[in-house]
Order: structure tokens, then C-alpha cells, then sequence
């Protein structure tokens, strides 16, 4: 092994031998081959030169070495510079031998590197501010790497003279292969690659030659190329033919620039391409979006899509022209709705909108959400439209109604799974609801008469339902709906309790006696709180209860005051059923009524005829009420009546000669006239609710902030409200008035609220 030790070097003397080698490499081997031996006597021999005694020759070998460099590059760039036709085939088999044999050289050169350039470096660095100013008149560039120093010497002596030479060769070439014309791909990809790997070493602005030299010359060139092109395209094709021929081509120069160019020209040669061959026909584009949307031609929609998504006109008038076509589609399928069953054909009509159009966006829009939030907006707008000189939208409650045809029980029975679905597909519709409150209120009055009627198709497809409206809206907007479950359930214990009761004080023997058997009629109880329901009793009716009922009655309250001492029960006649057993007949009917119908059949036990004014005296019924549950017990024929206009002596008979197919049956207890009375009875509750609620949000707000701004107050107050409704400004001035007068709230200077209680 060789001593390291330093010694006394003849420079030139061991240079005519390193030389050799350095030319080898340099070259990959046209000046002959290096073996593993000579490669490592040639590593020693720069550590000898570099350690050498008494003085290094290590700044000498530096600069013998970049002379011979230099020399090199100039007998390359003569035969490069030479050349014609074949430029750019010389210039990447000298540049490919050149970069691989500086990277070797580099690694030769190792120890000059490490112990010569890189301390001269740090030298250098530490007298960058030196602490007195001095004059120097050294102007020499500073030291590199020997690997770094070749790459500089290709770039001063090769490059610098030849680029625009190369450059337009290259842009030829590239041409050549936009014409479909057969070109070197590695030359040009050697070539244009060669501006990149010559800086490699650059920290800051390493792809500067690449960008100036050769990029932007490109850029430029593509730029008129399409230009022309999409011209050219224009006159031969329509718009839609255009759209396809565009892609065509975009998506052959995509292929091109990964064939050729460095990954950080993609995306420039990209845009130019969508600027001249989209932007700059953009209005051609524009004029032909909207008939493309009427016609739904979703091809010719999706390629649109493809070039405008990624420019910087982008796709919102696609977006605004969709938006309005779902918008004009819906309002038209809305208006024409007819038929008695409106609420369901109004909800799957709407469903049926949502789902091809989320298909369609889907598909062709690729689920964008810009177009995604333009069906939102257009749904909302068909659900939220206000027809006529209605004060609110119809669909809360057509909505509410399809949801009460899903849940009460019917003779078209579906499977819960089927159920489930549907109700979440109205979820869908519920979502687009800005009044929330009104669908709340005519909902809370349908799941009440369900409940209350025992029509529910199942208590696990109500409490779904309700759980899906809590995600939504909350526990607040579903707190009365829940407290209803509630009683129900509360309710059935209760009517256990008091069976158990009832054998207690009737029996003490006989404890697996029925209902019926201890009371004389099957019983149940429903005990509803007040501020839950939705049911009042009318103020102006007066009954007088049946003696059957009389003593079950006066026994549950007997019974409900034990277990609840200051609890009132206030009796709701107008809700209750009764089923009831005809034998007059000729065969046996069991017939579902209410409570007042009940009454007056009772009263013909033991009369065939009865005057009106008889029934109202033996029920106590008033005039109006007693009319209205006749007419309907003459609707369905079990009474007759001598006049078709009733009065208060007009004779009310019994008809034995009714008969029916069905031996189990109920009569209606509302009958349809009264259906729109209801319908705008619940809209004037929920105006009055929302004033309330609207106070409760302003004090709410005010107690948190204190004080604050009249803008800022309207802001919040619509807010918090919007997941309910979205109120008007109006009617919150009004609510903040109301408050103020309350002494809630004060008004100071500025146009400030402040909070008082």
C-alpha cells in the first residue's frame, strides 16, 4: 500500500500522467479505456499534487485542469458549430459523453475538492465583510468544484455561442412533430434536457438558461401555433365538432411536452394551449353553453367543462345557465301538478328532478361542487317558490302530507326498508325548506292525529323520521315531537296502572278479569300535555257525555288524582274515537266514529225518529257542531233526513236499510271542506310562533353581547333563525320594538341596542 506520507512532486512530470487519465474520462474512453488500477494511481496521484512539499500544487492542478476543460469544450463546440443538418445529433452525443465524464471527473478530483475549492470557499465567505475596508484589485471568479467547473465551461463555451442555433433547430423539430412528421425524440429530449442538467449545481435560479434560453421561445411559439390552428378549426367546425377537435389537440401537445420538455413546462404549455385555443373563443363558447344546457346535450357539455374548468374564466357561467335551466324545468313541472293526490306527486316530482340532475352533474360535471351547489340553489328556489298571494311556499306542507301517507297505516303496506328510503329521500326535499317551522307545524298536527288514532304504520318509523329532522334542525325544533313519543308511551303504562286498579276496587277475587269485563266497554286513555300537542278543545262547545262513558270517566280521574295530586285532566271529546257495534241491521257492523257521532247514534237506542232539536237537547251539542256531525252520519247513510236543508225541526231517522261490503269501517271525523280552514289556521299559529321565537333569539343574543350595533343584531338574529326560517328584516325590527317596550331592551346612541333585565 502506498504511504500517504507527503512528498516532493515533480507538477508537470505527474500532470503528463493525470492528464491522460482526465482526458480518458472526460471523454468516456476515446482516448483510451481506464481500469480500476489506473484509476485509483490517478487518485493518489491528485492527493500527492494537492499535499505536496514544501508547497502544494493544488492551485496549479485547479488551473491546469479548467485550461484543459476549456480546450476541450472549444474543439467540441468547433465540430458542433460546424455541423448542419445533424446539429443536434452531435451536440447530445458530445453532451452525454461530456455530463457522464464530469460526474466521474468529479469524483476523481475528490480530495481537491474537499480540501482545496471547498476551504478556499469558506475562506472566501469569512472575507466577505472584512473589518477594513481595502482596495483589492483581484477580480477572479470564484473557485468550484471541478465537476461544477466543467458544467460552467460547457455552458460559457458550448451553449452561450450556439443557443439560438440549437433553440430554433429545437422548436423546428417540435413543429415537425405537431404535423405528425417523424422526429429524434431522445435528441430533442437530450438537447432541451441539457439546459436543465448544466445548472444542476445552481442554488438559486437553477432553471434560469432553460426558462430564457429555450422556455419561453417555446411558450411563444406554441402560442402562434395555436392561435392559428384554432383559427383554422373555427371556420371548418361547428362549435361542438371545435370542442372534440380542441381536446384532440391539447391532450397531443400534454403528450408532447412529457416526450420532450422538463416537468416545469407542463403546466405552462397547458395554459397557452387553453388561452389560444379556449379563452380566445371563449365568446363562441358562451353563445352556444346555453342552448347545449336546453338541449342537455351532455357530451358536447362535458367537453365544454374539460376546457373551461382549468382556465381563469372558469365555469361559472355554466353554473349560472344550468342553475337557471333546473330552476325554469322545475317551476313548469310544479305548475302543471293536478290531481287529488297533489302532496305525492309534487314530492316525486321534485326527487325525480333532484336525482337526474345530480346524475347529470354526476356524469357529466364530474360531481363539481360549484355545479353541485347550483342544483341546490335551484331546488331551493322550485320549493321555495311562493304561488299566488300566499304569505309561504306550499311545499312544508305538501311535504308534510307525503310524509303522513308514508307513516299512517293503509291498505298499500310497504316493507319498513321501503318506508325508511322514502322518508329519507323527503329529507331531501326537507333540506331545501327555508320555512322549516311551517312544515314543523303541519307535521306535528298530522303525527298527532296518527297517535292519537292509532294510524301510525310503526313507532320505529316515526322516531326515524324525527331523529333525521334532529340532525337537521336540532333538539329545539324536535323537542315537542320527541315529549309526544313520550306521552304515548306514558300512556300505556297508565292504562295498565289502571286495569290494575280497576281489579282492586271492582274485585277482589276475579284479578284476570278484562276491561270489558269490569267496566262493561274496552277503555284507553291517552294523557297528552298541553304544551306538546298541538290540539285544543273549542271554547264554545259544550257535551253531555253518554252514561256508558260517565262512570270509566269519573273512575280514571279517581284514579290519575291517587298517582298525581294537582294535576288537572281536561277531556278532549273532539279527539276521541269510539267503536261501536250495529245489530239493528241485517248483519252486524263495527264501525270506528267519534266521540260526538257516537252521542247522537246513542240517542236512537231508543227512538226510530228524533228531531234535531231532541238530539241538541239530550247531547247539549251547540247548533253548529251538532250540523256538521250529522251531515256527516248522513253522508254515510246511517241516518236519513226528510230535507236536504237542515233545520231545527227537521226530522232525523234511522236507516235500516244500510248495507256495506265492509263489516269494519270508520267514518271521517274532519270532513275535506275543512281541510283549507286548517291549513291557514296553522300558518297564522306559526306567524305568531315565530314572533315568539324571534324574541327569545334577540334576548338570547343581546344577554350574551350586551351591547351592539342595529346591523349586527339583524345579522345575528337571521343567523341563529335560518335553520328554522329566514325571517324577514321587518319582522325583526317589529320583535326588537316589542322588546324595547318590554323593557328587555333599550335603544342608546349610535344606533346601539343595550341589554337591560
Amino acid at each position: 500500500m502506498s504511504s500517504l506520507k507527503p512528498k516532493e512532486i515533480d507538477f508537470n512530470e505527474q500532470w503528463s500522467i493525470v492528464l491522460g487519465t482526465v482526458r480518458s474520462v472526460i471523454s468516456m474512453g476515446r482516448f483510451g479505456h481506464t481500469n480500476k488500477a489506473t484509476w485509483q494511481e490517478r487518485f493518489f496521484d491528485i492527493y500527492y499534487l494537492c499535499v505536496a512539499t514544501p508547497d502544494s500544487h493544488a492551485e496549479r492542478l485547479y488551473e491546469e485542469t479548467k485550461k484543459f476543460l476549456e480546450d476541450h469544450c472549444k474543439s467540441m463546440k468547433k465540430e458542433i458549430s460546424e455541423s448542419d443538418q445533424n446539429m443536434l445529433s452531435i451536440y447530445v452525443k458530445y453532451w452525454t459523453e461530456y455530463k457522464t465524464g464530469s460526474d466521474w471527473l468529479n469524483i476523481l478530483y475528490a480530495y481537491l475538492n474537499t480540501h482545496y475549492v471547498r476551504k478556499r470557499q469558506t475562506n472566501d465567505l469569512d472575507n466577505s465583510y472584512p473589518p477594513f475596508e481595502c482596495n483589492s484589485d483581484t477580480n477572479d471568479a470564484p473557485l468550484v468544484e471541478i465537476g461544477e467547473m466543467a458544467l460552467d465551461c460547457w455552458t460559457r463555451i458550448i451553449i452561450e455561442p450556439v443557443k439560438e442555433r440549437l433553440v430554433k433547430l429545437l422548436l423546428e423539430q417540435i413543429h415537425l412533430d405537431r404535423i405528425c412528421e417523424c422526429v429524434n425524440q431522445t435528441t430533442i429530449k437530450g438537447v432541451i434536457m441539457s439546459f436543465v442538467d448544466v445548472c444542476q449545481h445552481k442554488k438559486v435560479n437553477a432553471l434560469e438558461l432553460y426558462e430564457k434560453s429555450f422556455e419561453n421561445r417555446l411558450l411563444q411559439a406554441t402560442g402562434e401555433y395555436y392561435r392559428e390552428e384554432g383559427n383554422r378549426c373555427l371556420t371548418k367546425h361547428d362549435c361542438i365538432q371545435y370542442m372534440k377537435k380542441i381536446l384532440l389537440l391539447i391532450d397531443d401537445e400534454e403528450f408532447r411536452s412529457r416526450k420532450f420538455l422538463n416537468p416545469t413546462s407542463y403546466s405552462k404549455v397547458y395554459n397557452e394551449c387553453l388561452q389560444r385555443l379556449v379563452c380566445d373563443h371563449f365568446d363562441t363558447l358562451k353563445s352556444e353553453c346555453n342552448e347545449l344546457i336546453i338541449k342537455e346535450d351532455l357530451d358536447a357539455l362535458n367537453n365544454m367543462y374539460k376546457l373551461l374548468k382549468p382556465t381563469h374564466i372558469g365555469i361559472n357561467y355554466m353554473v349560472e345557465k344550468l342553475q337557471d335551466h333546473i330552476s325554469r324545468i322545475g317551476h313548469e313541472k310544479i305548475q302543471s301538478l293536478k290531481g287529488e293526490n297533489l302532496s305525492t306527486l309534487f314530492v316525486e316530482t321534485l326527487l325525480e328532478l333532484h336525482t337526474k340532475y345530480m346524475n347529470v352533474i354526476k356524469e357529466t360535471f364530474v360531481s363539481d361542487p360549484e355545479f353541485v351547489s347550483s342544483l341546490d340553489k335551484a331546488c331551493a328556489t322550485i320549493v321555495n317558490m311562493k304561488y299566488g298571494n300566499r304569505l309561504s311556499a306550499k311545499a312544508p306542507e305538501l311535504l308534510a302530507h307525503y310524509c303522513d301517507s308514508l307513516l299512517r297505516k293503509s291498505s298499500k303496506a310497504a316493507s319498513d326498508s321501503e318506508i325508511e328510503e322514502k322518508l329519507l329521500s323527503s329529507i331531501t326535499i326537507f333540506k331545501y325548506l327555508d320555512d322549516k317551522d311551517y312544515f314543523q307545524r303541519f307535521y306535528q298536527k298530522m303525527l298527532a292525529r296518527r297517535l292519537i288514532n292509532q294510524q301510525s304504520i310503526s313507532i320505529d318509523a316515526e322516531e326515524f323520521m324525527v331523529t333525521k329532522l334532529k340532525q337537521i334542525c336540532g333538539y329545539e325544533f324536535t323537542g315537542k315531537l320527541a315529549r309526544m313519543f313520550q306521552d304515548i308511551k306514558v300512556s300505556d303504562d297508565l292504562n295498565i296502572e289502571f286495569l290494575e286498579y280497576l281489579k282492586s276496587e271492582l274485585s277482589s277475587t276475579a284479578h284476570n278479569q278484562t276491561m270489558t269485563g269490569l267496566i262493561g266497554l274496552d277503555f284507553n286513555i291517552y294523557v297528552l300535555q298541553a304544551n306538546s300537542w298541538p290540539v285544543s278543545q273549542p271554547t264554545t262547545n259544550t257535551f253531555i257525555l253518554p252514561n256508558l262513558l260517565e262512570k270509566p270517566l269519573q273512575m280514571f280521574e279517581a284514579f290519575y288524582g291517587k298517582k298525581y295530586s294537582g294535576r288537572k285532566l281536561c277531556w278532549m271529546y273532539n279527539l276521541s274515537n269510539a267503536e261501536i257495534r250495529m245489530t239493528h241491521l241485517d248483519r252486524s257492523y263495527f264501525v270506528t266514529m267519534g266521540t260526538y257521532q257516537m252521542a247522537i247514534l246513542l240517542q236512537f237506542n231508543e227512538h226510530q225518529q228524533l228531531t234535531i232539536n231532541e238530539i241538541e237537547e239530550a247531547t247539549k251539542l251547540n247548533i253548529k257542531e251538532l250540523e256538521k256531525q250529522i251531515i256527516s252520519l248522513i253522508d254515510a247513510k246511517f241516518l236519513l233526513a226528510e230535507t236536504s236543508n237542515l233545520a231545527s225541526n227537521s226530522i232525523i231517522s234511522v236507516n235500516f236499510d244500510y248495507k256495506n261490503k265492509r263489516t269494519k269501517f270508520k267514518v271521517p271525523l274532519l270532513p275535506p271542506k275543512e281541510a283549507s280552514h286548517d291549513s291557514e289556521s296553522s300558518q297564522r299559529a306559526v306567524e305568531e310562533d315565530r314572533k315568539f321565537y324571534l324574541q327569545a333569539v334577540i334576548v338570547r343574543i343581546m344577554k350574551a353581547r350586551k351591547k351592539l350595533k342595529h346591523n349586527s343584531l339583524i345579522e345575528e338574529v337571521i343567523t341563529q333563525s335560518k335553520q328554522r326560517f329566514l325571517p324577514s328584516i321587518h319582522i325583526i325590527k317589529k320583535c326588537i320594538e316589542i322588546l324595547i317596550d318590554k323593557q328587555y331592551l333599550e335603544r342608546s346612541s349610535n344606533d346601539e341596542y343595550s341589554y337591560i333585565a
